[in-house]
């Protein structure tokens, strides 16, 4: 038991103390055969005997001495204790290969280790091929997937995806369908087979399509309270004349001409066997040939379609509503997009340079707040909302841009302070090579981390085949980021600033400065 001084002591140390103290004192209960002694074994360590009877600073303080067996500390190897060596694997680069079959389908796949397998179709095919008659209709064929088909109602489809655990989804773009499965490698036949059966034999129910048609309207009454999402579509519409200009989501006005009649025509036109790729990761290749080939060999060969034709002519969009933030995007083309692959890979650094988000991050750096529109915009005024760097990217154009909210009284303050960051990534010499440098290792990191990913891997795997008709490896995209230079970043950023401003604006709209005056700090 402790003495009358040394309890008073305690009692006024400070609470940290107290702390070690009870350490203490439990140490030396432990040694003393009480229950924590019985129930964890103590095992005796050689050489440390003189340091572990005098114990610790409190020990010595207060002049407590442990006493009985030495108890290992759990961060030290037992004695004695043999660990095995590590076990050394080949690092066999992954390939993907690729099957052309007679009516121009390619089938390709990377047999990515794992018990699981992805499958994907991804189709040439999207908003960009539709007309002002049936405008819409993509969004729908969306909503409309893995219904009713001609061999299986929608019920019994669900159950049998769900009899396997397997996990279908689908997806439509501007310029590309995708539909995907996942499952275990043993059910890749099951999974693929049912992803062809509603793909190709789709029956369209009317009752099914009213259904869709019902929740697209809803879809696209919500869209206008999510101004985010709104201004990127907003931006498209004011920049692009043709393909491109179109809206991905259904119009409104368009909702009631669509039906089944529309998506079947539409799927007749556009799901063709060249222009279709069924792309797979974690299965063999010669397995999956041996499956899919049966699936799809009968599609019709047909020749392709031209490509739609789109212009990029900047322009303003504008929207008026109650809210207590305005949100502004500004935007300019990227002229190549994907095809233009220095370019290409150029901006995607540049975003990730520009990089930017809310006001409140509870990431840390690893978010990107050491991006220039965080160290130079949010952190420096205290009025912006957010601000964010992106871009949509296409075969052969796309559009860069910044997007920030803030009250209506800064709006206009916000606006100047966008245009001032495009102009300084523009200007030779306002790149540093610590932020280059920075900005390439995450656009690297970010690559690579998305490609541990099945889902992502064959999505990589389809769209890119559809782009430029083969996969390039992530290593070459790799060496083209690391070989860009600082005057690549201050080009490719002077070349996009010099083409027509794209403005879009919602919420208060009246202190949005007038469009004219905004594209004159670019001329």
């Amino acid at each position: 038991m402790l003495s009358t001084g040394v309890r008073r002591s305690l009692k006024a140390a400070p609470q940290w103390a107290r702390l070690g103290q009870r350490g203490a004192r439990t140490q030396a209960w432990a040694g003393s055969g009480g229950p924590l002694a019985q129930a964890i074994p103590a095992v005796s360590v050689s050489g440390d005997t003189h340091q572990s009877q005098e114990g610790g600073f409190f020990s010595k303080l207060f002049g407590l001495k442990k006493s009985g067996p030495v108890i290992t500390p759990l961060f030290e190897p037992l004695p004695g204790l043999q660990t095995p060596s590590p076990v050394e694997f080949a690092s066999i680069p992954l390939e993907t290969k690729i099957t052309t079959l007679p009516n121009g389908m390619k089938i390709a796949s990377e047999d990515t280790p794992g018990p699981t397998t992805t499958v994907g179709l991804y189709i040439d095919s999207g908003s960009v091929y539709e007309t002002a008659g049936n405008n819409g209709v993509s969004h729908l064929l969306e909503r409309m997937s893995f219904k009713t088909t001609n061999n299986r109602t929608h019920f019994r489809l669900i159950r049998e995806v769900e009899a396997i655990g397997g996990n279908v989804q689908a997806s439509a773009s501007r310029e590309q369908m995708a539909y995907t499965g996942d499952a275990l490698r043993t059910h890749m036949p099951e999974i693929l087979e049912l992803l062809a059966d509603s793909v190709r034999n789709p029956k369209f129910v009317e009752w099914e399509v009213k259904e869709q048609l019902a929740r697209v309207k809803a879809e696209v009454s919500e869209m206008a309270n999510n101004p985010q999402s709104l201004m990127v579509e907003a931006l498209h519409s004011a920049g692009y004349a043709g393909a491109l200009g179109r809206p991905l989501l259904c119009p409104e006005s368009n909702v009631g001409r669509l039906d089944s009649a529309a998506c079947r025509e539409f799927v007749e036109a556009n799901y063709t066997a060249p222009r279709m790729v069924l792309a797979a990761s974690g299965v063999d290749h010669s397995d999956l040939l041996a499956v899919a080939e049966p699936l799809f060999s009968d599609l019709p060969k047909v020749a392709l379609p031209p490509t739609p034709l789109t212009e990029y002519v900047g322009g303003d969009w504008r929207l008026a509503a109650d809210a207590p933030v305005t949100h502004v995007a500004l935007g300019f083309e990227f002229p190549g997009g994907w095809r233009n692959e220095k370019d290409a890979v150029a901006i995607s650094v540049l975003q990730m340079l520009m990089g930017g988000g809310g006001s409140f991050s509870a990431g840390g750096p690893g978010k990107g707040m050491y991006s220039r529109l965080y160290t130079r915009v949010l952190n420096q005024h205290g009025q912006v909302n957010s601000c964010t760097a992106f871009n949509s990217i296409y075969n052969s154009t796309g559009l860069f841009g910044i997007h920030g909210t803030a009250p209506s009284a800064f709006i206009a303050s916000l606006v100047d302070i966008m245009c001032e960051e495009f102009l300084a990534v523009a200007t030779p010499g306002g790149v540093t090579e610590t932020e280059l440098q920075r900005a390439k290792n995450a656009t690297i990191s970010h690559v690579l981390m998305n490609l541990e990913s099945r889902v992502v891997t064959t999505e990589d795997i389809g769209r890119q085949i559809l782009t430029y008709g083969h996969r390039k490896p992530p290593a070459e995209f790799c060496s083209m980021v690391e070989a860009l230079s600082a005057d690549d970043i201050t080009a490719i950023a002077a070349k996009i600033t010099k083409t027509p401003l794209s403005m879009a604006s919602w919420g208060d709209v009246v202190h949005v400065p007038r469009f004219d005056q905004v594209a004159a700090r670019f001329a």
